[in-house]
């Protein structure tokens, strides 16, 4: 297997692969959230504590992104990358299987080691399998992964869960997991470790120039994000007022929109990448407060939705991007100090939306993503400037 320390061809085949493992784990995490009662009644536990899947979850996968750098750090990257599709293999057979919660548990956080340990890579290992000018394309084929596992995941989970079972939903994304090693096995080259890296390199680079405020203008937009995309059920029940097929379709186009922002852009940040960082997050900030103002009128409301899943699909991107521009030399850090910034963003935008949806309801909490979301446009355009490049 032939060595990539330095780009040459494009190894498409090796992207489509990383593909195929994002849209496994992201399926494998957003499985509980449909397929929480059944599994709660099942194993004789409360549909809170079957909740904590998730949040098992997705506090591993924030431990992991600051730690796996320097713990894999004399590790071929290949081996690595296939390391985290075992895991996310095991992890659904162990979910399948578990007759009790802690086994259930134990699944879980092996599935937060494989998330939080591909994020911090996928952006590091782009940069290494395509020629620079093809990051930006390679990265939203990446996560273009996210956005059909985002719009698959929970109505077919759902959908067949009543069919064939909660245990054997997970059964069928361990052999997605399978399909993903099988065809990372097959195309993704050997790729040399960087022996160099340590604890002490994630505060190296956080005080880098631009990284602490780029980390901190993207945290704000996934908090705005999300606080967002918690409540809009609510929003659509409330203030939309439409019925459980209005809902779906909705939130339908809401996904299939997203998944265009994310090919939207790689183009887009080839052509420029400063104005689509800056203009995005301005465009979620008015939709956001546009909602909580007008929102009332389905259509209206469809639209404006359709056109915020549509900006943010090209929010990973873009950082992403950033990132390998900015911190070309420690990609792998830099990766996980951003997975890392927008696990406490996910986290706090949720929490901070329920603390606000609980005084002023939905539309409070649109009206505060949309100024959060400004914030971070503003930040952007006066605090972040162009990459720097870093040579060692």
């Amino acid at each position: 297997m032939r060595d990539v320390s330095q780009r040459a061809a494009p190894a498409w085949s090796a992207v489509f692969s990383m593909t195929l493992g994002v849209f496994g784990l992201v399926t494998a995490e957003f499985l509980p959230v449909s397929l929480l009662t059944p599994m709660a009644s099942d194993l004789g536990i409360t549909e809170g504590m079957a909740g904590q899947t998730v949040t098992a979850t997705a506090a591993i996968a924030l431990v992991t992104s600051l730690l796996i750098t320097a713990a894999t750090r004399k590790v071929d990257r290949r081996h690595v990358l296939l390391g985290f599709s075992v895991l996310l293999i095991i992890s659904n057979l162990l979910v399948a299987l578990a007759p009790n919660l802690p086994l259930l548990l134990i699944g879980r956080v092996l599935l937060g080691i494989a998330l939080g340990g591909f994020w911090t890579m996928s952006a590091a290992t782009v940069m290494r399998l395509v020629p620079e000018d093809s990051v930006p394309r390679a990265l939203s084929m990446i996560f273009s992964g996210v956005s059909v596992a985002t719009i698959v995941a929970a109505p077919m989970g759902s959908f067949f869960g009543e069919i064939i079972g909660w245990r054997s939903v997970f059964l069928i994304a361990a052999m997605f997991g399978g399909l993903a090693l099988g065809v990372q096995f097959a195309t993704l080259p050997r790729m040399a470790p960087n022996a160099q890296t340590r604890l002490k390199t994630l505060v190296e680079v956080l005080r880098r120039p631009m990284v602490g405020i780029g980390m901190l203008a993207a945290a704000m937009i996934f908090a705005g994000h999300f606080a967002f995309f918690t409540y809009i059920r609510p929003f659509l029940e409330t203030v939309t007022r439409v019925d459980v097929n209005g809902m779906s379709s909705i939130l339908l186009g809401f996904g299939l929109a997203n998944f265009l922002g994310t090919f939207l852009a790689g183009v887009m940040l080839e052509r420029n990448m400063r104005f689509t960082q800056i203009v995005m997050p301005a465009t979620m900030g008015i939709l956001g407060l546009g909602l909580a103002s007008v929102g009332g009128i389905p259509l209206v409301d469809a639209m404006m939705i359709a056109l915020w899943g549509m900006a943010f699909g090209t929010v990973p991107v873009a950082w992403s991007t950033w990132l390998t521009r900015t911190v070309p030399d420690e990609a792998e850090s830099a990766g996980g100090l951003l997975v890392a910034a927008i696990q406490f963003a996910i986290a706090s935008g949720a929490a901070a939306g329920g603390l606000i949806f609980d005084t002023g309801g939905a539309v409070g909490v649109f009206a505060v993503s949309g100024f959060v979301l400004l914030l971070a446009a503003l930040l952007i355009l006066f605090g972040v400037r162009a990459p720097v490049t870093v040579v060692s």
